[in-house]
């Protein structure tokens, strides 16, 4: 294949993009110009959720089917202009600058960079250790599927109303769901973790036969684990309306409480699969789903 390369200008940025015929996800045969042009698309939508957090890369410089690699270090070569953020590493002992995407010209160079996957901090870069969102990972364990998972989010949905607060969902883009809460107000993962894992547990005690809140795999066949675990100030979670690696260009999508219900009832899977273009088409009829995440306040009671 010859290798080619296009420069384009982006809002006043000037970027080299190369090999845009490339096929990232070969049995869709989607290209990496068309992963770059998904990105610039959805940008105005995603930007809100990237804008001021630490963003480790995910790049399948070859696609889906080959070798991946996360990158937590922003590389060298990057532009001048791209913004990164120092931050402490308690496993490496050492500082890392992460890649910090607030504009366009930044996420369309990520994309070049075949970093299909945006996986960001739950907390901001000027204050690494203040998680700004709950979050609730939905992994289903075969033959479990994610019609398991929207019951485990329903009943999560029904906890945080009783404490009243408000979550909402999305789906991984993957095989399960993530459900966040909205905070948006000084705290720390030192309550939000043990929080999060306490509401796992009572769910678990409640339906033992859906849900399971410890990590060992023999433990989850046919149930979803609530991994409460990623609410640390070393993890992160794929972004909203990030691609992910599968055969299909699918996407962290957003999605109402009514599609949750729905899916209970049709009983099937697919209902809840989107892809690149299916969510450009939700986003041109709904907006960003997802807005409310990063603007409403809500306080952790101090007790369930």
């Amino acid at each position: 294949m010859a290798r080619t390369r296009v420069e384009v200008e982006i809002d006043g940025r000037t970027l080299s993009l190369s090999n845009l015929e490339k096929i990232l996800y070969p049995k869709a045969g989607f290209t990496k110009g068309q992963v770059i042009d998904y990105y610039t698309r959805i940008a105005p939508v995603v930007l809100p959720h990237l804008r001021n957090r630490p963003l480790t890369l995910k790049r399948y410089p070859n696609g889906v089917e080959a070798q991946f690699f996360y990158e937590k270090q922003c590389p060298s070569h990057r532009p001048d202009w791209v913004r990164t953020a120092p931050v402490w590493s308690r496993h490496t002992q050492r500082t890392i600058d992460f890649c910090v995407v607030d504009d366009l010209p930044t996420l369309v160079w990520t994309s070049n960079l075949a970093d299909l996957e945006l996986h960001t901090s739950l907390a901001r870069v000027d204050d690494v250790a203040a998680p700004r969102i709950l979050a609730f990972d939905l992994d289903p364990g075969p033959p479990a599927t994610i019609v398991q998972c929207a019951e485990v989010a329903v009943r999560l949905r029904e906890v945080f109303e009783h404490l009243g607060l408000e979550c909402f969902p999305k789906t991984s883009g993957s095989k399960g769901m993530q459900v966040y809460v909205p905070l948006n107000v000084p705290t720390s993962y030192e309550i939000t973790k043990p929080f999060a894992n306490a509401i796992a547990q009572l769910l678990e005690r409640r339906h033992p036969e859906l849900v399971v809140s410890d990590m060992k795999k023999t433990l989850r066949t046919g149930k979803v684990l609530v991994d409460w675990s990623q609410n640390d100030e070393h993890k992160t979670t794929v972004s909203v309306y990030s691609l992910r690696a599968r055969d299909r260009p699918t996407v962290s999508t957003p999605i109402t409480w009514e599609e949750v219900e729905r899916i209970l009832v049709t009983r099937e899977p697919d209902d809840l699969v989107f892809d690149s273009a299916a969510v450009l088409a939700r986003v041109a009829e709904h907006g960003d789903l997802f807005a409310p995440v990063e603007a409403l306040e809500q306080e952790l009671p101090s007790s369930l």
